[in-house]
């Protein structure tokens, strides 16, 4: 009883690779990078404010742009990422508004700016509380958005 057995033909595509492991990251370390970014680009917001004595809304959104973008990049594809790189973001950019307004205490008055932000700190925080203009919560809301937005999509 032997039967007579035809193997099948040759299928005439080739198989898709499997598909790449998903980014896995340190969440830690992805919050670590995301920290020095926010002051780093933070500072580079208030100098460049200092400077020019004048906002500019597109650096808060640069400032929130390199946050979210050193979040991701260490943390891979967290779902946590987007929200924190946003606060992160506003601690950033806040940190910009103060070292804007040490510039322009330093300016009117004999005291370097170092020296304004470490023993002086709480009147350069009172002194951009009360000298706080309303479109500067639009350029917070522009960083935090600019943030959230590239966290999220980048980590997809």
């Amino acid at each position: 009883m032997s039967q007579n057995f035809t193997p099948p033909a040759p299928d005439s595509y080739t198989a898709a690779p499997a598909p790449a492991p998903a980014r896995s990251g340190n969440l830690a370390l992805a919050i670590l990078g995301a920290v020095v970014t926010a002051l780093a680009a933070g500072a580079a917001y208030g100098g460049l404010m200092g400077a020019i004595e004048y906002q500019i809304g597109y650096a808060a959104a640069g400032v929130g742009f390199l946050v979210a973008l050193a979040a991701v990049r260490l943390g891979g594809n967290n779902p946590a990422l987007p929200t924190v790189s946003a606060l992160l973001t506003l601690a950033g950019v806040y940190a910009g508004y103060v070292l804007a307004e040490a510039i322009a205490i330093s300016k009117d008055y004999p005291v370097s700016v170092p020296e304004l932000l470490t023993s002086e700190i709480a009147q350069v925080h009172q002194s951009y509380v009360d000298t706080f203009e309303p479109i500067s919560v639009l350029f917070f809301a522009i960083g935090a958005y600019a943030a959230f937005q590239t966290a999220r999509k980048a980590a997809a």
